[in-house]
């Protein structure tokens, strides 16, 4: 910073943070004034946030799992419920260097978390199909030497990934389309709505998800996607449709529920039936 921020400053800061109806106002007011390099920028920082624009993307980050996210204005930003996924995905059972893919990748959150509690990964992958998305996962994930692709689903990985993946993880939007009006105004005015919005019941874009999943993994490759407790059961029969295992594990402790879809694994050598 090119000032030093006083105690008055801060509890100005604070106080209209907090007439604008931020509850952790003394919170978001030391992060704006860490943030900011001149009282100028502050004052710029302060107004944009009191007018209800995400805390995330006025800093210009987010933390997840331990590390500092970029997270650009108009990017979902990660959520806390979400390091429950990571942690999970880090758990299961895999090769030694396995190939990670994220799928609906936003900043690149997930991945950048999971390669890091990996220590290291063969090869990493995410994809979005929004641009701003793209280039703000380029620039969280390029020093861990993740590529970027941008476009549809399963559509915009290189073929050569085909049946290789080993760590699968989609944060698809799961928000029924007609729930989106209920969510907080910081989502719905301020993140894509193609982040959030999941189709009528919620799983359209997991259906999508799960019709391509079992040509992309590994043989024991697994997918893992969040979902609400009351869609869990559907989300696990739409990937048990399509040929995978699929068990759902919940946390009380970060409010979420996770799927996780396995590919059969392949046969021992010399335990093919003889003809």
């Amino acid at each position: 910073m090119t000032f030093s921020p006083t105690p008055l400053l801060r509890s100005a800061v604070a106080l209209r943070l907090r007439r604008a109806g931020c509850v952790f106002a003394e919170e978001e007011a030391e992060l704006l004034m860490t943030a900011a390099r001149t009282v100028a920028e502050l004052d710029t920082m302060t107004g944009r946030r009191a007018g209800g624009e995400p805390l995330e993307h006025v800093v210009g980050w987010a933390g997840f799992c331990g590390l500092r996210i970029f997270v650009d204005p108009g990017v979902f930003i990660p959520r806390r419920r979400t390091e429950f996924l990571v942690r999970h995905a880090a758990g299961l059972d895999r090769p030694a260097e396995p190939v990670v893919v994220d799928l609906c990748c936003g900043s690149g959150a997930v991945g950048a978390a999971l390669t890091t509690a990996l220590d290291g990964v063969a090869e990493l992958h995410a994809a979005d199909i929004d641009p701003a998305a793209v280039r703000c996962a380029g620039r969280n994930l390029a020093p861990l030497g993740g590529q970027v692709h941008q476009g549809d689903l399963f559509a915009a990985l290189p073929a050569r990934l085909r049946g290789r993946i080993t760590l699968l993880t989609a944060n698809t939007p799961y928000v029924p389309s007609g729930e989106i009006p209920l969510l907080p105004p910081e989502a719905r005015l301020h993140e894509p709505r193609a982040a959030l919005d999941g189709g009528p019941d919620g799983l359209d874009v997991q259906r999508r998800l799960a019709a391509e999943a079992a040509a992309w993994l590994a043989p024991g490759g697994h997918l893992l996607v969040e979902a609400s407790s009351r869609q869990a059961g559907e989300a696990a029969a739409v990937f048990t449709a399509h040929g995978l295992t699929a068990r759902i594990t919940a946390s009380e402790d970060h409010d979420t529920t996770v799927v996780t879809a396995t590919a059969t694994a392949a046969a021992p050598a010399g335990t093919g039936r003889s003809r």
